[in-house]
C-alpha cells in the first residue's frame, strides 16, 4: 500500500548502505529515486522544486543502467512506473501537483498478473516461466 511504501522510504537508504558498500553509483541511484519521490509528493511546486525534481531525474537516468543485468530482457522500456517518471515534470506544469495521485490500480493489476503467471507455471524454476508468461 502507499503508506507501507512511505514507511519503507524512510529507512531503505540506511538499510541498503551496508549491502551496497563498494557500489556508490547504486546508492546514488537510490538517493535520486528517494529525492524524486519525496519532491514529487509536494503539495505545490515552484520552478526551484521542479529543478530539484529534474536533478533527481537526471540522477536516475545516469545510473538506472546498473540494474539492467537484473532484468531478463536487459530493458526498462516496459516498466510503466519508470517510464512515467520522465513525464512528471510536464504533467505537474500542465495539471498541478501530483500529491494526491497513486498507482494502486496498476499495482493491483500487476499483483494479479504475477499470481496468474505463477499459477500457469509448473512451480519448478517458475521465475523464467512467469516472465515468459507475462510477455505473451
Amino acid at each position: 500500500t502507499g503508506s507501507e511504501y512511505k514507511d519503507m522510504l524512510k529507512v531503505w537508504l540506511a538499510a541498503l548502505v551496508p549491502v551496497l558498500k563498494g557500489h556508490p553509483n547504486h546508492l546514488k541511484f537510490l538517493k535520486s529515486v528517494t529525492d524524486f519521490i519525496l519532491i514529487a509528493r509536494y503539495h505545490s511546486h515552484t520552478e526551484t522544486t521542479l529543478r530539484y525534481l529534474q536533478d533527481a531525474l537526471h540522477g536516475i537516468s545516469r545510473n538506472i543502467h546498473l540494474f539492467l543485468p537484473y532484468r531478463h530482457n536487459q530493458s526498462i522500456s516496459k516498466i510503466p512506473k519508470i517510464n512515467s517518471l520522465f513525464h512528471y515534470i510536464e504533467c505537474i506544469k500542465e495539471m498541478g501537483s501530483a500529491d494526491n495521485s497513486d498507482t494502486e490500480v496498476s499495482e493491483a493489476t500487476h499483483k494479479n498478473l504475477i499470481k496468474d503467471g505463477y499459477c500457469a507455471s509448473n512451480k519448478v524454476d517458475y521465475v523464467p516461466q512467469m516472465l515468459r508468461w507475462e510477455t505473451r
